[in-house]
């Protein structure tokens, strides 16, 4: 100890050495943050597939309206914008859009709110956040076990496919599974040193904003707080009510404003998705679907990690399998189930994976070869092949706002299952698109029908009853390959002739055909070759 101290190397413990540890995990973690940011940059430009509407339909659009509709639609007396009946009903809170609202403001009052900067800074930003939460996740695991299981957490949070599918893309589910991950990190976890009961509450109550369902997992982490926590009732007044009080005022302000009136989005959204199943209007599945299909195909080759990691996990780590199962079966007993919805607690998951893969020892390498290889070809596969035709025929309907010299001026028909394609955020003018209609049934009619299934019952005899006259007629017609043949008697008689075709995906089913078309009207007497994209 003397030595020690002639030297000027203080004592284990002493505030130098702790200093310099904690100085020492802070470069680690600036570095990891850069370099999981410039892997999720990377990750963002090579998503150039579709995956649900509400990627834009319920974020993008909102805000392209929010910013742009105004002083463009007072100029020239045209209707700029468009939201789904969810934001009639006011099921949706104005919170997530203001986000993206926020970018475009401020790329417009900079004279830079070009069409390709409206399409990717918003995505960016969801890209960056997410590698705030890879990088959290990893910091969350190497205070409570060791450097290598924190690698190994992290090695499988950034192989897995859905994430690397699904985490840059503007979906609430997006950011609920970002705030919930790094909420985690201030979990009062039993060994962690970052537990913060006011910032973990705040970033789950901030998820709530975003998307009420951000409390189905946390209920059983809320609860399990709430049980070993000595002072209840001081983490009830000082903590959770604050907490609540101030996120749902904010809730309240924010879509006052936007929506004229006060509401309070999360019961509604309650109502008609829960109370009133109206999310079975876009299909059911059995009750089974998660445990059956959905996790296994979110997890993909991790799913033999996952159970083995279950198994073997410390005891703490219970809590985060019993969330995965609580929120599966939460989800079940609703009918309608889709793959995003439990992607939140994917990087529970990977904790479980992580853990799986640091006790291979002999088998790690091949383990960590073939989980990389998998989800690569998986992740490749579904962000720059799968279901890209309806975002590369946008590119085609940007030129068709330009319009040649001298040309009539142009319009867009979508005669596609509704909400196929984006719209004015993709290609920020004024042109007039219309595309089919399919909100469901809020009358009780026992025989209701949207515009999209009775096109679909007969599409050439809704075609000769819409556009009856040339007037009525648009300039461009975007269909799916399947409709075709339906429909070519319209389209030789109205003068339509193809000019771009964009592949769309090697799966084709229902009304989704395996390429986009467009078709463009051409003067009488003038024939122009098709064009093969």
């Amino acid at each position: 100890m003397e030595l020690r101290k002639r030297r000027g190397s203080p004592p284990p413990g002493a505030p130098g050495e702790g200093s310099g540890r904690r100085g020492g995990l802070l470069g680690e973690s600036v570095h990891l943050l850069l370099l999981t940011a410039a892997l999720r940059v990377l990750n963002c430009f090579l998503v150039q597939t579709s995956f649900v509407p509400d990627e834009y339909w319920q974020a993008l659009e909102v805000a392209h309206r929010m910013v742009f509709k105004y002083p463009l639609q007072r100029l020239l007396q045209t209707n700029y914008g468009y939201l789904t009946w969810e934001w009639t009903e006011r099921l949706r809170g104005y919170a997530y859009p203001l986000i993206f609202a926020s970018i475009y403001k401020i790329l417009h009052l900079l004279g830079k709110d070009s069409v390709q900067l409206l399409i990717w800074t918003p995505r960016l930003a969801q890209a960056l956040l997410s590698a705030v939460a890879d990088t959290r996740l990893y910091s969350l695991m190497r205070q409570l076990e060791s450097q290598e299981l924190a690698t190994c957490v992290l090695f499988c949070q950034l192989c897995s496919w859905f994430t690397w599918y699904c985490c840059t893309r503007t979906l609430t589910n997006t950011m609920e599974a970002d705030l919930t991950t790094i909420a985690l990190f201030y979990y009062p976890w039993q060994g962690s040193k970052s537990t913060n009961s006011a910032k973990y509450l705040s970033l789950v109550a901030l998820a709530f904003l975003m998307r009420p369902t951000a409390l189905i997992p946390w209920t059983p982490l809320l609860l399990t707080h709430l049980w070993q926590e000595e002072s209840k009732l001081r983490l009830i007044l000082r903590r959770v009510l604050p907490v609540g009080f101030i996120t749902l005022s904010l809730s309240l302000i924010i879509d006052r404003i936007f929506f004229g009136q006060w509401t309070v989005v999360q019961l509604n959204f309650l109502r008609f998705n829960v109370l009133q199943g109206v999310g079975r209007f876009y299909g059911s599945h059995p009750w089974h679907w998660y445990f059956s299909q959905g996790l296994p195909a979110v997890l993909g080759t991790h799913v033999p990690l996952f159970i083995h990691g279950c198994l073997l996990a410390p005891r703490r780590y219970r809590i985060l399998a019993a969330t995965v199962l609580w929120t599966l079966m939460v989800y079940s007993m609703l009918s309608h189930k889709e793959f995003r919805f439990i992607y939140p607690v994917l990087p529970f998951c990977m904790v479980f994976c992580g853990h799986s893969l640091a006790r291979l020892k002999m088998w790690k390498r091949p383990a960590l070869a073939f989980l990389f290889l998998s989800n690569a070809l998986l992740a490749l596969y579904t962000g720059l092949v799968h279901q890209r035709g309806t975002l590369d025929v946008m590119s085609h309907v940007q030129e068709a706002c330009r319009g040649a010299p001298g040309a009539a001026p142009a319009s867009v028909l979508v005669l596609m299952p509704c909400h196929s394609t984006p719209h004015y955020s993709h290609v920020h003018c004024p042109l007039p698109l219309r595309f089919l209609q399919c909100p469901p049934d809020l009358t009780g009619e026992s025989q209701y029908l949207d515009e999209a299934a009775v096109f679909y019952l007969n599409p050439l005899d809704w075609l000769q009853k819409e556009l009856q006259d040339d007037a009525a007629l648009p300039t461009h017609l975007i269909i799916f390959s399947v409709l075709e043949e339906e429909i070519s008697a319209f389209l030789i008689s109205r003068n339509y002739e193809r000019t771009a075709v964009f592949f769309h995906t090697h799966f084709p089913e229902g009304r989704v055909g395996s390429h986009v078309c467009v078709y463009e009207r051409k003067p009488h007497g003038k024939k122009r070759r098709a064009e093969g994209t």
